[in-house]
C-alpha cells in the first residue's frame, strides 16, 4: 500500500485517529477491534492509512507518557476534560513528541481545526492554549 503524503490525506489521517481514540476512550473496546472498524472504511487515495495506524497506535500505547508531557499544560485532571478535546490533545500530543519533522505551528493548526469540526463552540482555545504550552516544553528551540 502506497503512503499518501499529500496534506488533505494526513488532514483525514488525523480525523480518523481522533475518532478511533474518542471511540476507545468511550468504549474500552480493543485497539485492534477499532482500527480494524476503521481501516474497513477508509479510502487510501484520500486518507493516508499508515499515517492514521501510527497516529492511533503510537498515541495508545504511549499514552502514559503522553499524559505525563500534558499534566503540568492543564488545569485539571486529564480525565476531567471533554472527550473529544482530551482525544485531540492526546493525538497532537503525540506529533509534538514523536514527529518532530512536522512543524510544532502545522501540529497545533491541526489540532484547532479538529477542535473546530470535532468540539464544543470554544474548544478550540483550549485546545490553542493547551498545545502552546505543551509545543514550548517539548520544543524549546522551534
Amino acid at each position: 500500500m502506497e503512503q499518501n503524503f499529500k496534506p488533505a490525506a494526513r488532514r483525514k489521517a488525523r480525523e480518523y485517529a481522533m475518532q478511533a481514540i474518542y471511540q476507545w476512550q468511550m468504549t474500552g473496546n480493543s485497539l485492534n477491534e477499532i482500527e480494524a472498524q476503521y481501516m474497513a472504511t477508509m479510502n487510501s487515495k484520500k486518507v493516508d492509512i499508515v499515517y492514521f495506524q501510527e497516529l492511533f497506535n503510537g498515541v495508545l500505547t504511549s499514552l502514559h507518557e503522553i499524559d505525563e508531557v500534558v499534566a503540568p499544560a492543564i488545569d485539571r485532571e486529564m480525565e476531567d476534560i471533554d472527550p473529544v478535546e482530551r482525544a485531540i490533545i492526546r493525538l497532537s500530543g503525540f506529533e509534538l513528541k514523536n514527529r518532530i519533522d512536522i512543524p510544532r505551528r502545522v501540529v497545533i493548526n491541526e489540532g484547532i481545526e479538529l477542535a473546530k469540526t470535532f468540539g464544543a463552540t470554544d474548544g478550540h482555545k483550549f485546545i490553542n492554549g493547551v498545545l502552546d504550552k505543551i509545543s514550548k516544553a517539548l520544543r524549546p528551540h522551534e
